[in-house]
């Protein structure tokens, strides 16, 4: 049988935002940029509809309630980087206060949010650190290390005999699902050498059923496969369901990034061992505090607490000034999947 570890959670919740200096340099928005008098900001996901970009606007909408903005979420029809760029150029000339966005690939959306800033707009990024024409970028937690903590759980669940895996992102470019294969096969190498990756990661299109039929095809030609990693919140749900049309949930570990409202049927059957995740509803609250405080012409600083569970005390990237990190990943069982009705 596999065996699973269970990671205290982090306690989620609403909390009144307060933001503490700390040590260190901190930025600000460009002169143009503050002070704006417009109260509207505009969120930018990867993908419309969907439990994470909705839990997402969740969050919005209390953030949004709680300090007298309007913040509006939008996206492509599809995850194609020209389908971001094109809704990114199309609300400049609205002049929002600021634009919040999740990038699908942050290379490529770096003109374009050139162009926003270039106009007076605060632009926040999540899931993009490093990425240059933003105001700040912030991060759930540091990539590499998420990537390794993933690791952590499959080697654990996959026993003393370790095996081969496969690792699932939601497409070649998305910059933080790379990084979290890194991550992970960093912490192989060096903790775990019985684990072993099958290869390069395999894109799923953010879709579950691509992640189904392509873990048929892994099946097929791994027959010894004893491992898969998902980057996309649907990815461990595919995979998952290819495994139980195998009858292969005893020995084959699956654990990835998801949230209950997706992946917990396959939990409670055992198709899926651990998800792990940050909660976006409050990951959209550490952007939109951020964008305000800001267009509000105050700096963003090493130890700033946002007030929000797991932003409490933000590390300043040493590589990328304007990239902050939390320390906000939850892993959630079927034990404790109640825990987080999202």
């Amino acid at each position: 049988m596999k065996i699973a570890r269970t990671a205290s959670a982090i306690a989620l919740g609403a909390a009144t935002v307060s933001l503490l200096a700390g040590c260190g340099a901190g930025i600000s928005a460009d002169a143009e940029g503050a002070g704006s008098a417009s109260t509207s900001m505009i969120n930018i996901v990867k993908l419309s509809g969907g439990d994470w970009f909705n839990r997402m606007e969740t969050g919005n909408q209390e953030w949004a309630a709680e300090n007298d903005f309007t913040v509006t979420q939008t996206a492509g029809d599809d995850s194609s980087p020209e389908k971001q760029i094109a809704v990114i150029s199309d609300t400049i000339p609205q002049q929002p206060a600021a634009i919040t966005v999740v990038p699908n690939a942050p290379e490529s959306i770096e003109a374009v949010l050139k162009r926003a800033r270039d106009a007076g707009v605060v632009v926040v990024t999540h899931e993009a650190a490093g990425i240059v024409n933003t105001d700040a970028d912030i991060e759930a937690f540091d990539d590499k290390a998420y990537g390794a903590h993933q690791m952590d759980l499959l080697a654990d669940c996959m026993g003393n005999a370790g095996g081969t895996y496969a690792h699932f992102v939601g497409g070649l470019t998305v910059t933080s699902h790379n990084n979290w294969v890194a991550g992970a096969e960093a912490q192989a190498t060096a903790e775990y050498p019985k684990v072993t990756s099958i290869g390069d990661p395999i894109s799923s299109d953010e879709s579950a059923d691509t992640a189904y039929q392509r873990t048929k095809e892994l099946l097929a030609t791994y027959p010894d496969l004893r491992g898969v990693l998902g980057s996309a919140s649907t990815d461990v749900v595919g995979a998952g369901r290819a495994i139980a049309e195998a009858g292969k949930e005893d020995s084959v570990c699956v654990i990835g990034t998801s949230l209950p409202s997706t992946a917990g049927d396959a939990l409670k059957t055992g198709a899926v061992d651990t998800i792990t995740f940050w909660d976006p509803a409050l990951a959209g609250k550490a952007m939109l505090t951020i964008a305000k405080l800001l267009v509000d012409g105050e700096k963003l600083v090493d130890g700033a607490d946002l007030g929000i569970p797991g932003y409490e005390k933000l590390t300043q990237s040493a590589d990328s000034p304007t990239t902050f990190f939390g320390t906000a990943w939850v892993d959630v069982t079927a034990d404790n999947a109640a825990d987080y009705p999202f």
